[in-house]
């Protein structure tokens, strides 16, 4: 039978405390590896005990430094995510700094409560903080709220929670140890997915762009299959370095690795080299030959410049994609392969289709994976690494010592539209290498294509209406010289009636006559 209080009428202060921790330890008896689920209860002991509106148990991840709540009575989900803190900051992030409690008898009194769980707190609100040591390490912190009650002895909370504190700091420290692991797992998995896709990328494929990761993610899932791959995109942008990379990151990558530029092979030639031929296939065949194909075997075959195979090749492509077998020239005995087909084009195949130049049927063969390469001016933001790439480059090749590229060079090289991709952004960079006289390449040594008026210093004064006219007036003169003065047809070359062509006439004192005249003198 329990004994009665003297001062409050109800059970025996003593008695109600052993109680707690008895029911508390049989609880911690139980605990498993999922520390949340067993330690609930305990929390919710304990906010029963002291008549607490809210209790938090945090833990400190000593791999980076954060203090977490892990476990709390009267938070929502979205408050006990916010309430993360650094040590040192705040009540929690000092008790972890100093190891010693803390007790604030009203929190809107209190500059250093920092109240990041955006709790609603209204009257006076009490908070005790205590330390959670593990072996005489703070391993994390056990507090409350209550309501200020002045007839309570806040040092008798503070005693009962580093009590319950020292009785959960095992479990504690045992989910403090997982916490870390799997931090530490997570970190390792983040370097080893940035490990594979520097390993996939290329060492002079350099970009870091939206539009360019997307191409690396698509080469990450594609490489390690079987499977055709169809390369689109500009000349000039990079897809035989692309090509690289799906074979090098494949099963294939220690097996041959055979580049095929289909539109540098003559017609007459093209299927010898691709197919090989017997000897006396044909005049000057003077001996057996294997061609790319075979000498791919196993390992993979870069077709660049598809869109412009004969359509006899196309045809024996074709068989080889479904069969997976060919003849040799002058052979009648077929040939199996195990070879990997990677094909590029800067060409609309969809359109050559139409033309019946390409066939219908190989493009759906070859266009089983297709990986577009986006162009230089979708993404110029990796304008200013590639430039560095090449000024790298180009040190070392001709032995030049440039240093930086100046903010001008740059924006000019940013604005321009690169209608040659990468290969007229390399062949500017080392004509601007060149052209360097003091170890820096400035807006001067780009080539002409790439001034702007502000650079040349050639910037155009006047208001839009006035060079628009002069841009007007220039064109219609030019119409009029190579029309000998024909007003309607120069009117029909411009796009205008002739009777506006007579009120261009008029505006801008322009004689046809003398056009006319240039013309029988020219004669």
């Amino acid at each position: 039978m329990s004994e009665v209080c003297k001062k409050t009428g109800g059970d025996c202060y003593g008695v109600r405390e052993l109680k707690l921790l008895f029911e508390i330890s049989t609880l911690l008896n139980k605990v498993k590896r999922d520390l949340k689920s067993n330690l609930d209860p305990v929390i919710e002991l304990l906010a029963d005990y002291l008549d607490a509106e809210k209790v938090i148990l945090t833990i400190l991840n000593r791999e980076n430094n954060k203090i977490s709540i892990e476990v709390a009575f009267g938070l929502s989900d979205e408050e006990r995510n916010r309430g993360t803190y650094k040590i040192g900051e705040g009540i929690i992030g000092k008790v972890v700094a100093t190891g010693k409690a803390e007790v604030i008898p009203k929190v809107l009194e209190e500059e250093k409560y920092l109240n990041k769980t955006g709790t609603k707190l209204e009257g006076d609100v009490s908070f005790i903080c205590v330390p959670i040591r593990e072996e005489n390490e703070v391993v994390g912190t056990l507090s409350i709220h209550r309501i200020y009650n002045q007839h309570i002895t806040i040092a008798e909370d503070a005693r009962i929670l580093s009590i319950v504190g020292s009785m959960v700091a095992q479990a504690v420290r045992t989910r403090q140890e997982i916490a870390e692991e799997i931090n530490q797992l997570q970190d390792e998995n983040t370097k080893l997915h940035y490990e594979l896709k520097e390993r996939i990328k290329p060492s002079n494929i350099v970009g870091n762009s939206g539009k360019l990761q997307s191409v690396f993610d698509m080469i990450e899932l594609v490489a390690p299959t079987n499977a055709t791959v169809l390369i689109r995109g500009e000349s000039g942008v990079g897809k035989e370095l692309i090509a690289d990379a799906i074979h090098f990151n494949s099963t294939r990558k220690n097996k041959a690795f055979v580049k095929v530029n289909c539109a540098a092979l003559p017609e007459s030639l093209i299927e010898s080299e691709l197919f090989g031929h017997e000897k006396g296939a044909f005049t000057g065949a003077s001996f057996m030959r294997k061609g790319r194909f075979e000498a791919a075997e196993g390992g993979t075959i870069f077709l660049d410049e598809i869109g412009d195979l004969p359509a006899s090749t196309q045809v024996k492509l074709l068989r080889i994609l479904q069969e997976r077998e060919f003849e040799r020239l002058g052979s009648t005995k077929p040939i199996k392969i195990n070879v990997r087909i990677v094909c590029a084009t800067n060409r609309n195949l969809e359109e050559l289709i139409e033309k019946n130049q390409f066939r219908e049927d190989l493009f759906y063969c070859i266009n089983v994976f297709p990986l577009y390469v986006p162009p230089l001016r979708e993404r110029i933001n990796d304008i200013p690494g590639l430039a560095d790439h090449f000024i790298a480059k180009f040190n070392k090749n001709n032995h030049k010592k440039i240093k930086r590229i100046s903010s001008s060079a740059i924006d000019m090289l940013m604005v321009y539209h690169w209608p040659g991709n990468i290969r007229e952004l390399e062949n500017c960079m080392e004509r601007a290498c060149i052209l360097s006289v003091d170890s820096v390449i400035r807006s001067s040594s780009l080539p002409p294509t790439l001034q702007t008026a502000i650079s040349s210093k050639t910037k155009s004064s006047g208001t839009l209406e006035a060079m628009v006219e002069r841009v007007e007036k220039q064109m219609i003169l030019e119409t009029l010289l190579s029309t000998k003065g024909n007003l309607l047809k120069a009117a029909e070359l411009l796009g205008i009636t002739e009777r506006i062509m007579g009120l261009r006439i008029k505006k801008y004192e322009i004689d046809p006559k003398r056009f006319k005249k240039a013309s029988k003198i020219s004669d």
